[in-house]
């Protein structure tokens, strides 16, 4: 079973976040990432 996870704000920690979260993608799956910047500037 994998456990969907939303990110709210993609910051210092939202990032390490993400990067524990993406080295067990068998457990989790990010579905969602929220953050007042936009695509561009986060996929920096």
């Amino acid at each position: 079973m994998v456990i969907k996870v939303a990110i709210n704000g993609f910051g210092r920690i939202g990032r390490l976040v993400f990067r524990i979260l993406r080295k067990r993608q068998d457990v989790f799956k990010v579905v969602a990432i929220h953050d007042l910047a936009g695509g561009k500037a986060l996929a920096h």
